[in-house]
Formats: structure tokens, sequence, C-alpha cells
């Protein structure tokens, strides 16, 4: 994906950034368990995709990180996930 379908998509995208072949996006959440609830609910949205984002889980945050690693960076599922994610 070229570096301007890149920023064409991610201005369709709320919070997220697009770096080093990757996106990425901090959720935050009032207490631990809100993030693990949506953790959970982002799981499993990413399965019924068939897509898995990387998620750092810590107290009141979740970091979600989206790239496809077999095309070595963003394809077009990154960015239907992610706006899957957002509807979480």
């Amino acid at each position: 994906m070229s570096n301007e379908e890149v920023a064409e998509r991610l201005r369709r995208l709320s919070g997220w950034a697009a770096i080093e072949g990757k996106l990425s996006k901090v959720f935050a959440f009032d207490d631990f368990m809100g993030a693990v609830d949506f953790v959970n609910r982002v799981a499993a949205v990413a399965e019924s995709q068939g897509h898995h984002p990387d998620l750092q889980v810590s107290w009141g945050r979740v970091v979600v990180t989206l790239t496809t690693h077999s095309a070595g960076g963003l394809t077009s599922n990154d960015f239907e996930l992610a706006a899957l994610i957002d509807q979480v």
C-alpha cells in the first residue's frame, strides 16, 4: 500500500496513527476491567475477521496495533479491522 493510500484511508479513521507500516491507537478506560472487557470484545471481532491485532493491556489503557505480517506492512484488512474496532 502506497503512502498516499495509507494517508487517504487514515483520514477515514479517528485517532489512529500510521507509523512504520503499522496502525496504532490508544484506548482509555476507567479501570483495568474496562480495558480487559474491551480486549475480549476486540478479540471476538478479530477472530470473526481472521485478522488479529497486537494488544498491549495496562491499567485503564489498551494499545491496539495492526499490520499484515505476510504483506510486510499495511493492507486494506488493517484499515477494515481498525474501523470495526472503533465500533466496539
